[in-house]
Formats: C-alpha cells, structure tokens, sequence
C-alpha cells in the first residue's frame, strides 16, 4: 500500500510543485490520481471532501489525514521524509530567510506569473480569448519582480540563500509555463537570474521528472 495518494491534475502547476519535491526527495511510494480540470472533476463532492474550494493538489494518507495546497503539502512531505530542502529548525535565520524567500514568491511572483498561465494556457483550453491588457499588467509586474530578484541573486545561488531549498522548487513550474508562452527571455536575458534558473532546472531528479513528462505529454497528443 502506498505511503500517501496525491490527488492533482496532469498540466497543474502547483500539482506540479509537489511531484518535484516528491523527485528532489527521491521519493516514489505514493499513488497519484489524475483529476480530470477539464470534465470538472475538482468540482466533484469527493474533491470538496479533500479540497473545500474544489481544486487541486490535496494528499491522504491511510489515517485519513488530508492536507491541501501545493506549498504546505510540498514543507510537509520534506518534513515527514526528511527531504534536504528545508534549513533545519535549529538554524532561526535561514528558517526565517526561508519563510521571507516563500513569502516573496508567492506574493511578488506567483500572483502575476499565474495570471499570464490563465490567459495565456488555461484560456486556451476552455476556448476563450486572452486579455491582453491583463497579460501586459501581468508581464510587467513578472519583469519587475526579476529586476530585483536578479541583483539579490548577485550575492547567492538560490532564492533563501545558498543552498537548494523548497522556494526554488516553487517557482519552477510557473517558469516552465512562461517559457512555454513565449516569454522565456525574462529569465534569459537577466544573467543571474538565467544563472539560477540554470542550477535550478539541471538538477538530475528535475531533469528527470521534466523530460517524463515531456515524452507523456507528446504521447497524449499523439492520442488525441
């Protein structure tokens, strides 16, 4: 029997946030079930029961202890299984230089970045036109954010210091998905931040994980 059942969608980034923490950990003894966005799956009365708000990730455990949200599941699982991606309780300033690094991300980053995937990806599936004066708000803010992340990266290697952290983790997929609208060169053209990115997304197990889901991704198109 599986340690955990990870409930998330194929394509969801914050899915996503948690698969690469599972394969940072080197951690495969868990079931993951693909919910359906698209048929409205996460909307389902055993969804809500997982997820109140009707939307992915959420894991359980045999216990029937449920937790949801991609970033508290993802410093949870590195906690239960003692992945190394987290600075050890006993350091106070990088825990806190951590959590100021988390916060950052998901306020600064993450809110536009997440605007861009919606008109930019998710639109595009439910068959609805961009709004461009949303992406160039959205662009702006984005570019901002790695104007200053770019000149504090002059003076460490990841985002909460020098080590490899969970907050790096964070920001992948989103990055993924802004190279894959076509804006890649925000992270390219800004040299310590493409030097980061770099030390990011070279790493074996995100090499790993990434090119898998290139191969499934070009299997299912090839199906459709």
């Amino acid at each position: 029997m599986p340690a955990f059942t990870l409930y998330g969608a194929l394509g969801s980034t914050n899915t996503d946030r948690i698969r690469l923490t599972l394969a940072e950990g080197g951690f495969t003894d868990y079931e993951l079930v693909h919910v359906n966005l698209q048929k409205g799956e996460q909307k389902s009365e055993g969804n809500k029961k997982r997820h109140p708000w009707g939307k992915v990730p959420a894991i359980t455990f045999s216990d029937e202890f449920t937790l949801y949200e991609s970033r508290p599941i993802c410093k949870y699982l590195a906690k239960k299984y003692s992945f190394p991606l987290l600075p050890p309780d006993s350091d106070v300033k990088a825990t806190a230089l951590f959590d100021q690094a988390q916060s950052v991300e998901m306020l600064y980053f993450a809110e536009p970045a997440g605007r861009i995937e919606f008109e930019k990806f998710v639109k595009r599936f439910m068959g609805l036109p961009p709004n461009d004066a949303v992406i160039t708000d959205a662009l702006r803010s984005v570019e901002m954010f790695f104007d200053v992340a770019g000149r504090l990266l002059q003076q460490k290697d990841y985002m909460s210091g020098n080590d490899f952290t969970l907050v790096d983790i964070y920001y992948i997929p989103l990055i993924q998905r802004l190279f894959e609208c076509g804006y890649g060169e925000i992270i390219t053209s800004r040299e310590a931040v493409s030097a980061w990115w770099d030390r990011c997304v070279n790493r074996p197990a995100i090499q790993r994980m990434l090119a898998a889901d290139k191969v499934a991704m070009t299997a299912a198109g090839r199906q459709d």
